[in-house]
């Protein structure tokens, strides 16, 4: 994937999280500010959790830091894969954005 797929990609991700978290807030009476700030969105939950998403475009990664830690993801042509062998980038921000609220979050990337 060349640089122009990648930022076209990466921000299509970060639109959709920041519209996502939007829906979570109406749909689940959640307390969560998306900050954006050019290629970072910081998620913050409650005034106390902090999910902050960016892109790596030298990199063509998407990173995510969480209080489970920071992770790395790459697209393999068709989904975002973690660098280290974890779960998709989607399956991973579900799993994360559940913990941080207390109720099942699914993220559609």
């Amino acid at each position: 994937m060349n640089e122009t797929e990648f930022l076209a990609r990466s921000e299509a991700i970060l639109d959709s999280l920041e519209s996502q978290s939007d829906d979570w807030e109406a749909l689940y009476d959640l307390d969560i500010e998306a900050n954006r700030s050019g290629n970072v969105l910081t998620l913050i939950f409650d005034d106390a959790i902090h999910i902050v998403v960016n892109s790596q475009a030298p990199m063509r990664e998407m990173w995510v830091a969480a209080p489970s830690g920071g992770f790395h993801y790459r697209f393999d042509g068709q989904i975002w894969k973690d660098t280290r062998g974890g779960p998709a980038l989607a399956e991973a921000l579900s799993q994360i954005c559940s913990e941080a609220t207390g109720q099942p979050i699914n993220v559609m990337i």
